[in-house]
């Protein structure tokens, strides 16, 4: 990592409950730095809103923790909050239909799996809490992508060339933004060997007190499951489970 980035980051550690104000001149000296480069480190803090001024004259300036430590606060929270509701709900789903259950959430334009329950079958997904993916590959981080904003979708898929897992073939971003549209007026996301040969993902939203979507819980096992009434069964219990955390979670619309 750049070293005047860590320069500055370390700079944040220096404000707590009993000092959250410091000056330019009591933060240079903590980090025994020249002023002039700790008013360089605090300008980029200040810049990316991680930090703001509340008082600036001739001789020194006053610094407080900005507004975007408490945005990145709130998502590490909520991600705590999802995983503590979500885990006993994908534990009883496991044990109902047998199957691989998924928590996934968006993170710095990819899918992370934060949550994971596996089968009493003998299949093993290579998947694992903690792994990122493209946001257009697998059942879980398409829901994800599907409920965002278009100009974000576009952002997202901007790379000159997008390519499925395994076979490193090229995907049609056209088709795949038609099948975003279809994911979202759907409700769900269905996958066929998209993350593990042979395997099949159906995925549902999850809603937070904003009523905006905030994870995906994704079901995957062998293909072979998912068809005839046994799909129509996995889809149910998924979608039943999906509401049930979204609730939990403070979501007050409508059913999904």
């Amino acid at each position: 990592m750049n070293q005047s980035v860590i320069k500055a980051l370390k700079l944040l550690n220096y404000f707590t409950v009993e000092t959250p104000e410091l000056t330019l001149k009591e933060i240079a000296n903590k980090a025994d730095i020249p002023k002039p480069t700790a008013y360089r480190l605090l300008s980029a803090l200040e810049s990316s809103d991680f930090l703001y001024k509340t008082k600036e004259n001739e001789h020194d300036g006053r610094y407080r923790l900005g507004l975007k430590l408490l945005e990145l606060g709130q998502i590490v929270s909520d991600q705590l909050e999802i995983r503590t509701i979500a885990l006993p709900y994908m534990e009883e789903l496991a044990q109902e239909i047998n199957e691989v259950i998924h928590l996934v959430i968006s993170s710095q334009d990819e899918a992370t799996y934060i949550e994971k329950v596996d089968s009493a079958r003998a299949l093993r997904l290579y998947t694992r809490i903690g792994k990122s993916s493209p946001l257009y590959v697998g059942s879980g981080p398409k829901m994800l992508l599907a409920n965002m904003p278009r100009e974000q979708q576009e952002k997202i898929l901007s790379d000159s060339e997008l390519y499925r897992l395994g076979d490193h073939t090229p995907i049609d971003k056209q088709q795949l933004m038609q099948q975003l549209e279809t994911i979202y007026q759907d409700g769900y996301a269905y996958s066929i060997g998209e993350q593990d040969a042979d395997t099949t993902g159906i995925s549902y939203p999850i809603y937070d007190s904003r009523n905006q979507v905030i994870a995906a819980l994704a079901v995957s096992g062998l293909s072979s499951h998912f068809q005839g009434d046994n799909l129509k069964l996995l889809k149910n219990k998924t979608k039943q489970s999906a509401q049930t955390i979204s609730r939990q979670l403070g979501y007050r619309g409508p059913d999904l």
